[in-house]
């Protein structure tokens, strides 16, 4: 008498290895530890979906911390970090689960669908993403706080400053020597932005487009350059000439 084996189909539903790829790469880490904890749930395994939670979070802190430390002048293509935790991702699923999922896809076991791991990978992305924009926010909101500005003379010539970085009385006497030098006149408004430098002095000051190729009008900074160091014999004056924004620097002049 033939013995039949009694295989059992599974009720419990997963996400393909490709699912999970995608699934990383739109929610980061996060992501992926649900949808890996998940396939572990449904293998039985309590623990390892627990344990993958914990490597998760830890995972997201250390990429998304590790970005905000990366220099300003370190240009890193915005593909490439989420393309190698993806591919880590996808290397653990292969390696911890790859068998599982094969032997339950083989028993016509049953897969999450496409839109769930969209939409799991969609709401990863929100959870990741909205606490480091509020951060960042607030790291915004905590450097802009410490900008102060002063105007002066009839024109309100104003002076914007970091507090933290050059002291008011500083800022006065720059004001003073700009007014004696009259390039703080009574006829048009000027904007500076006064930094402090060791002991060096960063002027910048709010120019019009194409004063760089200008030489009669670039030879007034440089005299009033050279004329405002006369007031700081123990602090050397640069002029920054800026277009529209601080960081649109047209000419540095020292």
């Amino acid at each position: 008498m033939e013995e039949t084996l009694d295989i059992q189909t599974p009720t419990n539903k997963i996400y393909k290895d490709r699912a999970i790829w995608v699934g990383t790469f739109l929610g980061g880490p996060l992501a992926a530890g649900y949808l890996i904890a998940e396939n572990f749930k449904a293998f039985n395994d309590s623990n390892k979906a627990r344990k993958t939670w914990i490597y998760a979070i830890i995972a997201t802190i250390v990429v998304f911390g590790g970005v905000f430390l990366i220099p300003d002048n370190v240009k890193i293509s915005n593909q490439i970090i989420p393309l190698i935790y993806t591919a880590i991702a996808y290397y653990l699923v292969q390696h911890f689960q790859g068998q599982n999922i094969s032997t339950h896809i083989n028993l016509g076991g049953q897969l999450h669908s496409w839109w769930r791991t969209i939409a799991v990978g969609i709401i990863g992305l929100a959870i990741t993403v909205i606490p480091i924009l509020g951060f960042a926010l607030l790291s915004d909101s905590i450097e802009n706080s410490s900008i102060s500005t002063k105007t002066y003379g009839i024109m309100k010539h104003e002076i914007a400053f970091d507090k933290n970085n050059i002291s008011e009385t500083e800022v006065n006497k720059i004001a003073d020597c700009l007014t004696t030098t009259t390039f703080f006149d009574e006829a048009v408004t000027k904007y500076v932005f006064a930094k402090k430098v060791n002991d060096k002095y960063e002027l910048s000051l709010s120019v019009v487009d194409g004063i760089a190729n200008d030489n009669q009008a670039l030879q007034l900074f440089i005299d009033l350059r050279t004329d405002l160091q006369t007031f700081f014999p123990n602090n050397k004056i640069v002029f920054k000439l800026v277009v529209d924004n601080l960081d649109n620097v047209v000419k540095t002049i020292e």
